[in-house]
């Protein structure tokens, strides 16, 4: 005998329950549970190990001849005496600590320059409690890093006070015309113009490393603060993410006629969180990738603009070629290089700080090129 059988409803209705009225609530509760986690786009390769206390920032330096034994420096944002400059190896072993910084906020990387009567590559950071620069040498065979500031004479912002004279944020220009290097310094709070300081880096006849005021750049939202700064070396274009606002863009050479005009402002849409960690994909061809961290917990994503603008206009950055999911956590800060860097990053790298690990992964350039719809290029 054939029997009909009705299921029983995962939520049943009270009696009485008019149906509309259940059909409504079934949906509000189907709409509030909680949705699966989406799997991220970008696989971390590699990762560091872990910094005592609380990783913010990276830099990579590229070995001249050896680009297997290239370095990752980061930071360890915290108070003296364990605010530290930790360098890793490709293998994200750590290979020196240097202690004793006062919250060291950002650091980053420049090749070349005139020291005591030798070329040679520094890694300077933010010691924000110190309001200064620390500049270190980076041994030419990548065994490690040595201080090299000259004391007293890396002092930035000295004409303000309070947050406005804390720096934060760093990044490194050399000029290509003549080799000159600047520091373009993000305070932790400053004016609505203005807001960047950029300083000249040179031997103070001693063998150590100064820093002279240029001069003032940039505007400011006045929302949230800026940090992240990334300077387009080759290009000769400086890109800071306003967190709450968006992208900007102006002149790095502070002589260049037209150093104080703004350029670019996009990367004013789509963002979920803070505009954090900004770096540069550069090709050889002028060609390449701008990135900005959105800073989302457990799973950041990754803005990827055109780095050469539309056909015809070099600073329409304004449409994102695709958003990529990572698996870092938080990310903070973020560096990006297209030199090989061995075997295992043979086009180059991608380093986003991860909060919850308090370390930083390592993403294979041509992972973060073929995830999403749109292919990009790699190779120099």
């Amino acid at each position: 005998m054939n029997r009909e059988t009705t299921a029983t409803p995962l939520f049943p209705a009270p009696a009485n329950t008019p149906s509309w009225m259940f059909l409504v609530l079934l949906s509000c509760l189907q709409a509030c549970s909680p949705r699966p986690p989406q799997p991220p786009d970008l696989v971390a390769a590699g990762r560091t190990d872990p910094v005592s206390a609380d990783a913010d920032d990276p830099a990579i330096w590229s070995h001249p001849s050896d680009t297997a034994a290239s370095l990752i420096i980061g930071t360890n944002k915290v108070m003296a005496p364990d605010g530290a400059l930790v360098v890793f190896g490709i293998d994200g072993r750590i290979r020196q600590t240097v202690a004793g910084l006062d919250r060291p906020n950002n650091v980053d990387v420049e090749y070349g320059l005139a020291l005591a009567g030798r070329s040679v590559d520094i890694a300077v950071a933010t010691e924000r409690l110190k309001n200064q620069l620390r500049v270190f040498r980076i041994a030419p065979d990548g065994s490690g890093i040595a201080d090299v500031t000259s004391p007293g004479n890396t002092r930035v912002f000295s004409d303000r006070n309070g947050e406005e004279s804390a720096p934060m944020g760093i990044s490194l220009y050399r000029r290509p015309r003549d080799g000159a290097i600047f520091a373009m310094v993000a305070p932790k709070s400053g004016p609505r113009q203005g807001y960047l300081g950029q300083y000249r880096l040179e031997d103070d006849g001693q063998g150590r490393v100064k820093a002279t005021f240029v001069r003032y750049l940039g505007s400011f939202s006045g929302l949230a603060e800026i940090e992240a700064v990334a300077v387009d070396d080759a290009l000769g274009f400086v890109y800071y993410a306003d967190e709450g606002d968006g992208i900007h863009k102006y002149h790095a050479d502070p002589e260049h006629p037209e150093a104080a005009r703004e350029l670019a402002h996009f990367g004013r849409a789509g963002f979920r969180a803070d505009r954090e960690g900004i770096a540069i994909y550069a090709r050889d061809d002028g060609t390449g990738y701008i990135v900005c961290t959105d800073q989302l917990k457990g799973n950041s994503e990754y803005h990827v603009y055109r780095r050469e603008g539309e056909p015809g206009r070099p600073h329409d950055h304004e449409k994102p070629l695709k958003v990529l999911r990572g698996d870092a956590d938080s990310t903070d800060g973020l560096e990006i290089t297209s030199r090989s860097l061995g075997p295992a990053f043979p086009a180059g790298m991608m380093v986003a700080m991860n909060s919850a690990g308090r370390n930083f992964l390592f993403y294979r350039w041509e992972d973060v090129a073929s995830a999403g719809a749109e292919k990009l290029a790699t190779g120099r």
